[in-house]
């Protein structure tokens, strides 16, 4: 009896990656798992951790790079209706991990609820998006945060208040866990207002990055008190490529995957890159970018 037969209906095997990740590169994956409810991925993370086999969860694919060679272990996909569904008590709401960002939080624009407005222009899920604290210039995810709902590797389900997330830069303590829910406080504002501001961040994002093209979003970190994008066009890097791998000239801390290229060509290219910016500022640039 194969490990994976109580989840057939679920699961899908030598599954391709590329085209769910922005980059829309790399491999394949051994199995991919579309849980019909949280007991079900339960069940299943708990055989494959007793069969020795990796287990991630592939959001929005927005800040990943799948390698060529792909992922041997399951990619779990919270994109079914028990993982999407969004339930408002007025400014409070908990809304499931595979929900997408920024059109949840263009709605709660639209319907008054202010603290998203931040959101434009960040495409990622929701569990992605408490993972990685998503955010930017104007705020972070985590801010509205009031706790998350996260299943262990031993099966258990446990609700985390935000204290425990700890989110900080680009981060937060989940690490093996994997997201189900999150419950979020917002505030009330004018529709309109709320609107506006939403908007002007996204124009804002889309003069100063290359939104349209095939990209994972920021590859690096900004380090303490500096812009990654800033150290690497001082550093001259703008339009250095690898292979079909160029570093963006709209904003240099974006790779941008033309047509033919591979995953190998992003990851020389984001070793020249970090070798220019140490050789030249003498700084070490932290991937912001997962690495699969």
């Amino acid at each position: 009896m194969r490990w994976w037969n109580d989840f057939a209906e679920a699961m899908s095997h030598d599954a391709p990656l590329g085209r769910l990740t922005r980059f829309r590169l790399g491999g394949r994956a051994r199995y991919m798992f579309r849980p019909r409810s949280a007991e079900q991925l339960s069940a299943m993370v708990v055989r494959a951790k007793h069969e020795g086999i990796s287990v991630k969860v592939l959001g929005a694919g927005a800040n990943v790079l799948v390698t060529d060679d792909g992922f041997d272990g399951v990619v779990v996909r919270l994109d079914q209706p028990a993982f999407m569904e969004v339930d408002r008590d007025g400014v409070t709401a908990t809304v499931g991990a595979g929900v997408e960002l920024m059109p949840f939080a263009l709605k709660c624009c639209t319907m008054g609820y202010a603290g998203l407005e931040a959101m434009a222009g960040i495409p990622s899920s929701i569990g992605g998006a408490v993972k990685m604290n998503a955010g930017g210039r104007h705020g972070e995810f985590g801010q509205v945060v009031r706790e998350i709902s996260v299943l262990r590797s031993d099966g258990a389900v446990e609700d985390w208040p935000r204290e425990r997330v700890g989110f900080g830069y680009r981060n937060s303590c989940v690490d093996t866990e994997i997201v189900l829910s999150v419950r979020v406080d917002l505030g009330e504002d004018d529709p309109t207002k709320l609107k506006s501001r939403f908007y002007e961040h996204f124009a804002a994002k889309n003069k100063s990055q290359p939104l349209k093209g095939d990209s994972a979003g920021c590859i690096f970190k900004n380090p303490e008190g500096k812009s990654a994008g800033a150290l690497i066009d001082q550093a001259g890097l703008k339009g250095t490529r690898r292979g079909q791998a160029v570093v963006s000239t709209r904003h240099a801390n974006f790779i941008l995957a033309e047509e033919g290229a591979t995953a190998s060509d992003v990851l020389e290219l984001i070793e020249v890159v970090r070798e220019g910016v140490l050789q030249t500022f003498n700084t070490a640039l932290e991937l912001e970018v997962e690495i699969w």
